[in-house]
Formats: structure tokens, C-alpha cells, sequence
């Protein structure tokens, strides 16, 4: 493809679907061509930042078209195994939203069909890129807090769920994969160690009109002790920090930035670190280049530069996920996930 444009297609266009678009448009070496949504207001919107895309209301229609080389797809979690299937087999590459799928035995199917194929399938991972979570894994990676052995993260507050499909089970996967698909693809980017056991619990209390947990919690423990736990609540009348990050030299803590408001993932975590005397300063966010994620897969796919986001880590957040749902329904009893990381 190194000679031409990268032929996108978008399948299904809401709110991610709408900064694809702009990322594509922004992105050297990438074109829309063509985008698919049942809704004719959406592929309005669609077309007002890519006037020259074809529309579609038939996604088998879209990936039949000849139009595209690259489909991104950003239907329900439940579907994504299916379009991203049969994308493959009409040798198209795949750009999936979070999850990729809801078991790992179905990401394992569609990584080697890809890897049979020659194709692309890869996850987009969009807060590997959030400008707190950058900061934050540079701070640990030039060791400025020692070796980190504690690692939490967490999303919330006390509200009502939305009745979206993201609050039901058969839809979303759930609590833990709903959010977990981001923090904990963040725990995994940042703690290299092997992965001993995971445990989950999930708590249905209060929000009695959807089907997923009011409270989630996931803990991972790893074999040399470290542990990272992720949180996400619809029950926390107290919101904990974002983040709270422990290493033997330091610690790190990314409070939610108040001028967020009820939006409380929308903004980056303010982040302190404090070091072993006790003293504290606030960090400033390093400048992450917008639409990175996009920019990679164009260097990938013309010049085989290889991506930081890759199909097996987003498998792998998978896994854990899965691992942490079979013991949350042995309420929190340890169950060590199939992993392809070391």
C-alpha cells in the first residue's frame, strides 16, 4: 500500500465513529471511502467532515463494495468477533474497538486468521494515549518512583447507569469489561511482570433497570508480588483518586480534576508525585501527538514499523477480564487467565 492512500471504512458512526473520521482526516496516507451506520442522521454527520464518502445502511454491503482496505469497527462488543470475522475473510484489515471480543478463545480465532491472511487486526486502545496515563508511565519508566509493587485505578461516582447497551451484560461484556478494556490494557502497558492470579467481584445493590454490576472490582496479582487492582463504581458517594501509584522510592496519586465535573473521564488525572521525604509537586502533563494511534497504523501498513498497540496485549486484557468475571461467580475465589505475554 505504500504507494497509495489507505482506504478506510467505518462501521457504525456514533461518537467514536465521529473522531475516526476526523483522525483519518487528519492522518497523511489515509482517505475515507466509506462509511455504514443504520441510521441515516449519522451518516449525515459522517459526511459532513468527508463529503466524499460512499454511505451505506448494510455493513455486508460495505465490505463487499471493493471500497476499502481498512475497516474500523465501532458496533456493540457483542458483534465485534462477527464484523471483525467477516472482515478478515475478505481481506480486509481490522481496527476494532474495545474489547475485541468477549472471549479469548474468539480473539485467538480472529488473530490467527489475520496472521493466516497477512492482514492487520488490531484494538484501539485510545487511552493508552490520554495525556495523564502518558505522564504517568514516563514518570515509571525513567524510575523516578522506584520499582512500583501497588497500582490502582479507578472511574465512578454515585450515579444512575445509562440504559444503553453499555450497561447490559449480553452487550457489553459488563462492568469489568466495560471500563477494563481501557485500565487495565493501562496496568498491563505498565507492570511487565508475569501475571499469577486475577480476582473479581462484582456488586448488584442499587441499579435494579440494567443488567451490569453497580460495582466492579478487579485485582491482578503477579508472580513477584506486585498487584494492580481497577475499579469501576456507580456506587462511590466518595470518588478515590484515579490513580494511585506506589514504588519503593515514591509514589504517584491522579486526583480527578474537578472542573470535570459529573464527566469525570473526560478530563486527565492532575497528577502529584511525592517521593520518600515526603515531598510533593504537581507534574504537568507531557503533549501527546494527536492521532497517534492513527498515524501507526499508516506507517504499519506501508512500511511494516511496527505498532506499540498490538492484537496480543489487547487479547490479553481479554483474558484477564474473562478470568476476573468466572471469579467474581466464585465470589473473588483467585483464577489464573490464559495469557500470551510472559
Amino acid at each position: 500500500m505504500s504507494d497509495k492512500n489507505i482506504r478506510v471504512g467505518l462501521l457504525a458512526y456514533g461518537a467514536i465513529g465521529d473522531e475516526h473520521n476526523r483522525a483519518v482526516l487528519a492522518t497523511p496516507g489515509m482517505v475515507l471511502t466509506a462509511v455504514c451506520d443504520t441510521n441515516p442522521e449519522r451518516l449525515a454527520a459522517a459526511l459532513e467532515i468527508a463529503p466524499d464518502a460512499k454511505t451505506f445502511l448494510d455493513a455486508t454491503e460495505m465490505l463487499d463494495s471493493g471500497l476499502i482496505d481498512l475497516v474500523v469497527v465501532s458496533t456493540p462488543p457483542n458483534s465485534h468477533y462477527d464484523w471483525a470475522k467477516a472482515a478478515l475473510t475478505r481481506g480486509i484489515n481490522v481496527v476494532l474497538e474495545k474489547p475485541m471480543a468477549l472471549t479469548a478463545d474468539q480473539c485467538d480465532e480472529l488473530m490467527a486468521l489475520a496472521a493466516s491472511s497477512k492482514l492487520l487486526l488490531v484494538v484501539y486502545q485510545n487511552r493508552r494515549y490520554d495525556a495523564d496515563f502518558v505522564t504517568i508511565k514516563s514518570i515509571i519508566d525513567a524510575g523516578e518512583i522506584g520499582e512500583v509493587f501497588h497500582y490502582e485505578s479507578f472511574v465512578g461516582g454515585y450515579s444512575k447507569p445509562c440504559s444503553y447497551w453499555h450497561s447490559d451484560v449480553e452487550v457489553s461484556g459488563g462492568a469489568i469489561f466495560d471500563w477494563g478494556s481501557h485500565f487495565i490494557d493501562q496496568i498491563l502497558a505498565v507492570i511487565a511482570s508475569k501475571v499469577q492470579n486475577v480476582s473479581g467481584l462484582n456488586q448488584k445493590r442499587v441499579w435494579d433497570h440494567v443488567t451490569n454490576a453497580d460495582h466492579a472490582q478487579v485485582t491482578i496479582t503477579f508472580t513477584d508480588g506486585v498487584q494492580a487492582i481497577f475499579t469501576n463504581s456507580d456506587l462511590a458517594a466518595a470518588r478515590k483518586p484515579k490513580f494511585f501509584v506506589l514504588g519503593t522510592q515514591g509514589a504517584i496519586v491522579g486526583n480527578w480534576d474537578p472542573a470535570a465535573g459529573d464527566s469525570v473521564a473526560d478530563l486527565p488525572a492532575i497528577l502529584t508525585v511525592s517521593n520518600a521525604a515526603g515531598e510533593s509537586r504537581v507534574i504537568p502533563h507531557l503533549t501527546v501527538e494527536p492521532f497517534s494511534f492513527h498515524a501507526s497504523l499508516v506507517n504499519y501498513l506501508n512500511n511494516a514499523t511496527p505498532m506499540t498497540v498490538t492484537a496480543t496485549q489487547s487479547r490479553d486484557v481479554v483474558a484477564i477480564m474473562q478470568a476476573a468475571e468466572e471469579s467474581a461467580l466464585l465470589n473473588g475465589i483467585p483464577v489464573t487467565p490464559v495469557l500470551i505475554r510472559g
